[in-house]
């Protein structure tokens, strides 16, 4: 549980926004501090609860199930010595330029859907047990401080990536809050816990953490990837990699994720083969095609354009990567990205050319 009084954000809340570093995510800016006023948000809210749901697979790497028959399972049913194995091979497929590397949370059914769902359940089964209750459930899907109030109710504390971390489940998890008109005895906040540390900021692609706790969206590869909606700086196309939705690098470092934990739902299971996917095959995808693998996916909301000017991007950065591509890949790659040469959109027609450039 949350309090609703969150003024102690806003000073930092309208440093970031005053520094740009929101990007051209202009809702940012409209709502302004109403993020860091819940009640402007939903009058007569009193408390928030907050919560969290692991999205990780519940398969592992390559399709197959982790062992569960070495040591006593985790709360998810997932062997936790599993996890190394899978943010290893993770890791590795990054430096495979022919591969087209889809961050984890994205690849099974729209998270969107599955919280609020859960969440209104929830709410729901409040309800039955304590008469009527004012509510409503969010789940980044409105000006809310998510990260604040997971921090303000103890489901974590704020790694310098941003993230919240939790010692027993890392940072693989979505965020979701109910809003009621009931008072609630509030949670209190854990200490936090990465000391030294900052492997995230290291290994960061872009340099998008400009300093502990500080985000720079222009910087960083999801908000390239997904929010952003015309050319990508050409500055930055070469650190995308083969990354084409998301980036989940600052996650895969961080010493906590060990503990991280498998979801229990099969919702978040990878579907499409979209952990092993290879760049060539999803240039295939046409509109209608786009819009038939994706749906049901949080992938869908950036649409085929923004998907084509991706994968134009990580193909070109493939045929960079050569003599360590093979002769038949970067043939293949050529034509694959070629074939979008002629978009009606002016972005996807930029990217491919930077991608066939010499």
């Amino acid at each position: 549980m949350a309090p609703v009084e969150l003024s102690h954000a806003e000073p930092g809340l309208l440093a970031w926004l005053a520094a740009g570093h929101h990007g051209s995510m202009d809702y940012m800016q409209r709502h302004g501090l109403k993020r860091a006023r819940p009640t402007e948000l939903v009058p007569g809210s009193l408390s928030i609860i907050t919560a969290r749901m692991n999205y990780l697979p519940q398969r592992s790497f390559a399709g197959t199930q982790p062992n569960l028959g070495q040591t006593t399972q985790t709360e998810a049913g997932a062997h936790p010595d599993d996890m190394p194995s899978f943010l290893q091979h993770e890791r590795q497929r990054l430096e495979l330029p022919t591969e087209a590397v889809v961050s984890v949370y994205a690849r099974g059914r729209d998270y969107h859907k599955v919280m609020r769902q859960r969440l209104q359940q929830l709410a729901d089964q409040l309800q039955a047990h304590v008469g009527p209750l004012g509510h409503r459930v969010f789940t980044d899907s409105a000006p809310v401080l998510e990260a604040e109030l997971a921090v303000q109710s103890g489901l974590g504390w704020r790694g310098k990536h941003t993230l919240v971390l939790n010692r027993d489940a890392g940072s693989f998890f979505f965020l979701g809050e109910i809003f009621v008109d009931m008072a609630l005895p509030k949670s209190e906040p854990v200490r936090e816990h990465c000391g030294s540390c900052e492997a995230c900021i290291s290994v960061c692609p872009t340099q998008a953490i400009v300093s502990p706790y500080q985000l720079d969206a222009r910087r960083c590869i999801s908000y390239l990837t997904i929010e952003h909606e015309g050319p990508i700086p050409l500055a930055l196309r070469p650190l995308l990699g083969n990354r084409i939705y998301g980036c989940d690098d600052c996650q895969l470092v961080c010493p906590w994720n060990k503990f991280a934990v498998r979801s229990s739902l099969p919702d978040f299971d990878e579907r499409h083969g979209l952990g092993s996917a290879q760049l060539v095959q999803l240039m295939q995808w046409d509109e209608a095609m786009f819009l038939r693998m994706t749906e049901g996916s949080a992938i869908r909301r950036i649409g085929h354009v923004r998907w084509l000017r991706n994968l134009a991007i990580a193909v070109g950065n493939a045929l960079r990567a050569q003599p360590a591509l093979l002769t038949a890949d970067a043939q293949a790659l050529r034509q694959a990205v070629n074939r979008w040469s002629m978009h009606e959109s002016e972005v996807v027609r930029d990217s491919v050319a930077w991608a066939m450039a010499d």
